[in-house]
């Protein structure tokens, strides 16, 4: 595995601990700044070795890529020459054609469509496409609208630090304003249309993991002052009409998703309830009467482990089991 300092490498070990996968070792891989550094995983220390262009001469069967973009670029094709299969955690290759970009409850036969190198889909991509999934396949989708609600360790540790120094007057590291008792309406850079990266790498992803590239979606993705977990306004206009008892049954049958939608008792999805665990929480779930066949949805998940190290672990639990 590269990169296992991050929150995502992080993440990843504590993942791979819990599967446990028999039979299988490990090589952890990390920058020349944290080489030789050690890390205890499976009750085992290991010491991180640097990435060279050389690392993958010695034959491994699989890589995950925990690292930005720029490595994920220059290395993953060389992993991939030598017969390893990458799943990457970056955006570089996600919207390559030649890539499989892949949520193993929505679209695992695509995995098998591989040229050496599978993308691991944006965290608020991933979430929102399995109740999507279950919803397009009986009544068909015609549009959707994104309102995201996203939590600061997506933009990483220097995202979390931002919020834990609260005041205005420490220096900021990763927001352009204090995110403490802000939400800002800004994540990644903005685009000659209007629109940040985020919110077309949620438009494009959705489309490519679907299968239907002229898709409508719009989205609009928000940075919001709590640690963990992504929480989404999804609506959704169908192609046909439904019943709403009937949509939330679907959903809950689906794999990998959790209903919490019981409105008398105030229950719905909570970031606080989502932490920590690998399903996707859906809730507020009610008719969308602005639109002929419109649907609302709340939807939560921990963007940590579904939106990035879980679901590229289950990836790799498809590639070894299937």
């Amino acid at each position: 595995m590269l990169a296992p300092h991050g929150l995502v490498g992080r993440t990843s070990l504590k993942v791979l601990e819990e599967k446990n996968f028999p039979h299988v070792s490990y090589t952890l891989f990390c920058s020349s700044k944290s080489a030789n550094s050690k890390i205890t995983f499976l009750n085992t220390t290991y010491i991180v070795q640097e990435l060279t262009e050389k690392s993958f001469d010695t034959h491994f069967d699989y890589a995950i890529f925990c690292a930005g973009g720029s490595t994920s670029k220059k290395y993953a094709p060389i992993a991939a020459k030598q017969g390893c299969i990458v799943i990457d955690n970056s955006s570089v290759f996600r919207m390559n054609k030649d890539v499989p970009l892949v949520v193993p409850e929505v679209n695992p036969e695509d995995i098998n469509k591989n040229h050496g190198i599978i993308a691991n889909p944006n965290c608020s991509t991933i979430q929102a496409v399995l109740p999507l999934k279950a919803i397009d396949d009986k009544y068909g989708i015609k549009r959707i609208v994104y309102s995201t609600y996203q939590a600061t360790s997506g933009a990483g540790r220097s995202g979390i630090e931002d919020l834990k120094n609260k005041a205005e007057g420490d220096k900021l590291q990763k927001f352009p304003y204090s995110i403490y008792n802000n939400c800002i309406p800004h994540i990644d850079v903005f685009m000659e249309d209007g629109y940040t990266k985020e919110e077309h790498k949620m438009i494009d992803e959705t489309r490519k993991i679907l299968h239907k590239p002229n898709l409508p979606i719009t989205a609009t993705t928000v940075r919001v002052p709590i640690v963990n977990c992504h929480g989404e306004s999804i609506n959704v206009e169908l192609e046909s009409d439904f019943d709403i008892y009937d949509v939330k049954i679907l959903l809950e049958n689906y794999p990998g998703i959790i209903v919490v939608d019981n409105p008398e008792k105030n229950h719905y999805p909570l970031a606080s309830r989502a932490d920590g665990h690998d399903e996707v929480f859906v809730g507020r779930i009610r008719r969308d009467y602005s639109v002929q066949n419109g649907l609302n949805m709340w939807v939560v998940a921990d963007n940590l482990r579904k939106g990035a190290a879980s679901n590229a672990i289950q990836i790799l639990e498809k590639l070894l089991y299937s």
